[in-house]
C-alpha cells in the first residue's frame, strides 16, 4: 500500500473479505484504515517496522550527543623519545596498549590455526591489512597505535588564550572564534571548532584526534549484535558507554527488545514502555506512547511468524531494478524486466 490514506486499504479490505490476518508497520492511518475494513482480522505490527523504528530514534539519540562521539577514540600511544625507544614501560597500562594487545591476541588465536587472513578479517570484522599487521607482528607491543608527529595549525599561536576563556566558562566556538578574530587570527571558523572539540571531552586541547564516529555509525554499531560487532566497533562503545551514560542506556534498552524478537516471548513487553519513559530520552519516550497505543499489534508481532520480509524484498528488488535503469524507464518497460527476473529465479533458484 502506497497511501497514507486510509480509504484506499478500507475499500480494498471490503471487497476481499475473509481476510484474517493483516501485517503492517505502525501508521496510525492504516491502522484505522485495516479495522474499518476488516475488524475481526488480527492485526500485526511488523517485526522489521518495529526494529526500524527502535534504530531510527538510537541514531537521534546518538545525534543528540554527538558531543560524546569524541570519547569513541581511542586515545593514542603517545611516540617514543629518543632517549627511551622502547616507550613506555611494559607495566604501563593505557587504552592504547590494551587495544593492540586485544587485537593481537584475537588475530594470533585464528591465524595461529592455520585460518587464511582473508578469513581471519571476515570473521573478525577488521580490514585484511590490519590483521596482516597483526599476524606479522612478533608481539603485541610491535602493533601499539602511535601518536603522529602533530602538524602546526593556524589557531596555534591562540591555544593558551582559547585554554583560558575556555576554563573562564566560555565554550561557544563562534564566540571564541570572534574573540581571537580581533587579535589577528585570519583563519577560519571551523579550525576554531576542531581546536576546542578536545576540551569538551576533558583533554588537552592539543591533543591530536582522530575523526569521532557519526551518529548513523554509533547507532548501527548498537543495533549489532553484540556476538556480530567487529573488536573496533566493541571496543569503541565500550569507551562510549564509560563516557556517555545516556547511549549505554540506549544500549541496554534495544538488546532487551532485541532478547523479545529473538525468543519471540512478549511476556516482558507491559513494562518494556514505562522503562522506555524512565529513561528521560525525548526519543524513546515517543517510542513508548507509539507502543501503548499498537501493544497487541506488537504483541502478534514478536510472538507470531506473521511478517512482512517477503514484500520488502520485492520493494528493495523493484527499487533495485528502477535505479539500474537510471529512473528513465516508465511502468511498462519496470513491470517487464520484474517478470523477466521472476522467471530467471525459478529457472534457477
Amino acid at each position: 500500500m502506497g497511501h497514507r490514506d486510509a480509504g484506499p486499504p478500507t475499500a480494498w479490505l471490503r471487497t476481499h473479505p475473509g481476510v484474517e490476518v493483516v501485517c503492517r508497520d505502525g501508521s496510525l492511518v492504516y491502522r484505522q484504515g485495516i479495522t474499518d475494513g476488516a475488524p475481526d482480522a488480527v492485526q500485526v505490527s511488523d517485526r522489521f517496522h518495529l526494529w526500524q523504528g527502535l534504530s531510527r530514534r538510537v541514531g537521534d539519540i546518538a545525534a543528540d550527543h554527538r558531543r560524546c562521539l569524541l570519547a569513541a577514540v581511542p586515545q593514542p600511544e603517545p611516540a617514543p623519545s629518543p632517549t627511551t625507544p622502547t616507550g613506555l614501560s611494559d607495566q604501563a597500562d593505557t587504552p592504547a596498549r590494551r587495544h593492540a594487545k586485544r587485537f593481537f591476541e584475537a588475530v594470533h588465536a585464528l591465524t595461529d590455526t592455520g585460518l587464511s587472513l582473508r578469513a581471519t578479517a571476515h570473521k573478525l570484522g577488521l580490514n585484511r591489512r590490519t590483521v596482516g599487521k597483526y599476524a606479522r607482528a612478533a608481539s603485541w607491543q610491535e602493533c601499539i597505535r602511535r601518536t603522529p608527529p602533530r602538524r602546526p595549525t593556524s589557531p596555534d599561536p591562540y591555544l593558551d588564550y582559547l585554554r583560558q576563556r575556555w576554563e573562564d566558562g566560555e565554550h561557544t566556538a563562534t564566540v571564541l572564534h570572534q574573540e581571537i578574530v580581533a587579535k589577528g587570527y585570519r583563519g577560519h571558523y571551523q579550525r576554531v571548532k576542531i581546536a576546542i572539540a578536545p576540551l569538551r571531552c576533558g583533554l588537552p586541547i592539543n591533543t591530536p584526534r582522530e575523526r569521532p564516529p557519526s551518529p548513523r555509525e554509533v547507532a548501527r554499531w548498537i543495533t549489532t549484535t553484540p556476538s556480530r560487532r567487529s573488536l573496533h566497533a566493541a571496543d569503541a562503545l565500550q569507551r562510549l558507554f564509560e563516557h556517555c551514560p545516556e547511549l549505554d542506556r540506549t544500549h541496554d534498552l534495544l538488546r532487551q527488545f532485541a532478547a523479545m524478537l529473538d525468543a519471540r516471548d512478549a511476556t516482558p513487553l507491559p513494562g518494556w514502555p514505562e522503562q522506555l519513559t524512565v529513561a528521560r530520552l525525548p526519543a524513546l519516550a515517543s517510542l513508548a506512547n507509539a507502543i501503548r497505543e499498537d501493544q497487541p499489534a506488537v504483541v502478534q508481532g514478536i510472538t507470531t511468524p506473521f511478517n512482512s520480509g517477503v514484500n520488502e524484498g520485492r520493494i528493495t528488488d523493484l527499487k533495485l531494478q528502477k535505479r539500474i535503469m537510471a529512473g528513465r524507464a516508465g511502468v511498462p518497460l519496470l513491470r517487464h524486466r520484474v517478470i523477466l527476473m521472476a522467471s530467471l529465479r525459478r529457472r534457477h533458484p
